[in-house]
This record gives structure tokens, sequence and C-alpha cells, in this order.
């Protein structure tokens, strides 16, 4: 479990950061909004709600003044919540695989701290541990000796914490009936009787991006939502653990609607160019695109490479 954001025990390149991010955030957000084309930022998340950051500057200043980090400190509900099926501890279909049947989370060195958390998340949502593992260690920002960094903020775009999750995203995540950031939200009686939250409450919620045990749970949450809409789409996610971790991944990388277009083969050029472009920048964008010919393959070529960079340890975590 991980501990509540103190600002009081913030170095100060800590606090720089959080302090720059905030700083930033409002121009960054434009500008890739601007290249995409789209509402979507980091990973673009077709549909998704643009908004503004968690956070302005003289809020966190204030914030960080008073050395308490706004809605950061709480009790985690109890599991299960309404949605979620119990934990089977047979294999499954799910990424477990026969080989894998009961794996917690090993593997973490240097964030063995999150062990529990990840291994709580897993049980409740059916899923494995590794899998977990993989999407938190191919997003999460790191520090020289490995450990995630919960406080990192991307300057390209909404995404924070060890998730990376996006200002709508998460919002989005709070809003979804069933899952562990909704069960909160109501908790805290931060959403309006239609599930929305109130907007005297986004700045608390948002907040809960930096706390390591949320972003892991809506990690959890969200790769069970893209995996079954994955799924209902027709497409087979296969058996396999190092298989269903890929496509979790790549559904946390595009959000659901974008990974089943990926899957399928069905994303347009024109999308496809900005897709790559928005995570290469545009003169490697170009450079790819001109190799491969044509700017799906190129999209396809560097993704799958990449999302099979990102989980590549997944084998060795399930040992």
């Amino acid at each position: 479990m991980t501990a509540a954001i103190e600002p009081a025990t913030l170095d100060t390149r800590q606090r720089a950061e959080l302090i720059y991010a905030a700083a930033r955030a409002p121009l960054d957000q434009g500008l890739w909004r601007a290249a995409l084309g789209t509402g979507a930022s980091r990973s673009p998340r077709p549909g998704e709600r643009t908004a503004s950051a968690a956070m302005t500057l003289p809020s966190l200043l204030a914030t960080l003044s008073h050395g308490q980090m706004v809605g950061a400190t709480f009790a985690p509900p109890t599991p299960p919540f309404a949605g979620h099926a119990a934990h089977d501890p047979s294999p499954r279909d799910d990424g477990a695989g026969d080989r894998h049947p009961r794996n917690g989370a090993g593997g973490l060195g240097a964030n063995a701290t999150y062990a529990g958390a990840i291994d709580a998340a897993a049980k409740r949502t059916g899923l494995t541990a590794p899998l977990l593992t993989a999407i938190i260690g191919a997003e999460a920002a790191r520090d020289p000796d490995g450990r995630w960094r919960p406080l990192s903020r991307n300057p390209h775009s909404s995404a924070a914490g060890l998730g990376q999750f996006l200002t709508g995203t998460w919002l989005g995540e709070a809003q979804r009936k069933g899952t562990w950031l909704h069960e909160l939200a109501r908790v805290r009686h931060w959403l309006d009787p239609q599930d929305r939250v109130l907007p005297e409450a986004r700045a608390a919620l948002l907040a809960l991006r930096y706390d390591g045990e949320a972003s892991i749970h809506a990690v959890a949450d969200y790769a069970q939502h893209n995996l079954a809409a994955i799924r209902r789409a027709g497409i087979a996610v296969g058996h396999g653990l190092r298989d269903v971790t890929q496509i979790a991944y790549l559904g946390h990388h595009l959000g659901a609607a974008d990974a089943i277009h990926f899957l399928s083969g069905q994303i347009a050029p024109e999308r496809a160019r900005r897709l790559l472009q928005a995570q290469v920048g545009v003169a490697a964008a170009a450079r790819k695109i001109a190799t491969a010919g044509d700017s799906i393959l190129a999209h396809r070529q560097w993704l799958t490479a990449y999302v099979a960079r990102a989980v590549r340890a997944v084998e060795i975590i399930a040992q």
C-alpha cells in the first residue's frame, strides 16, 4: 500500500516537478490536441472529454504551502464492488494461463512496496498481478534505481501518476459504475445523483492519480474494461499471459476504441499518421512512413515493437 502524498516529505526536485507540470499543463494540452486534431493527449483515446488540469498553479502552490495534498489521504473502499466477479483462483482466460493460476506480484525489486496493492487489484478484478505489473512498469516514470515515481507527470499532456492516466480517463473511471474509483467517489460524496463528478470535487479526485494504490486499482479496472470491450468486438485476445498482457497494454495505451481499430486493421491513414506523430514527433514519423511506404504500416510497425518492448519482462515477472 502506498502512503498518502504529504508535501512536507517531498524533496526540492519533486516539488519543482509538480509546480512545473501545473504551470505547463494548459499550454501542453492545447498543443497536443492541435497536433492530433482530436481531444486526445498522451495515449489518444477517441471520444474522451478534454478537461483542464487537475490543479491550477496557484492552487497547487497553496496546497504545498499548507503541507497537505488535497484529497490524497483516504480510506480505501472494501471490495468486492458490484460489477466485479468474485476471484476464481483456478486457471482462466484472462492472462493467467495454465502455468500461472495463482501468480502474485513477484519480481518487483525496488517496487516491492506496491506488491500488496497489485495483488489486491488483481484478486478483485480477476486479472493477474504480472499483467498489471507489466502495464504499470511500461507507463510509470522511474528513478535511477528503477523505483516507480508516483508523482510523475507527462510534460506533454495531462497524464499523471503510476498509470499515466489522462484527466478525462481518470474522471471517466470514477464515473463508471463498478470501479474502485467510483466506489471511493461515491463514499466521499464526490458524485452527483447521475454519477457525474461534482465540480468542487475534481481537484481532490484528480490528485489521487499521484497515490500509488489508487493508480494501481484504476489500472486494473481500466484493463478489465478494455479487454472486455475488445472481446465484445469479436477480437481474439488469446490465452497466454504474454498475449493477453500485450492486448491489455495496447488498450491502456490507445483506449478501447482505437485498440479495436488497430487490431482489426481499420485505422484510417490520416489517423495512423497523427497517432504516430503524437508518439515519435513529426520528423521521425515522416521518416518511418517513408521507410514503410504508408502511414498505417509505419504506425503498426512502431506500435507493435513498442508494446512488445513494454511487456517484454512479463514472463520473468510471472516466474
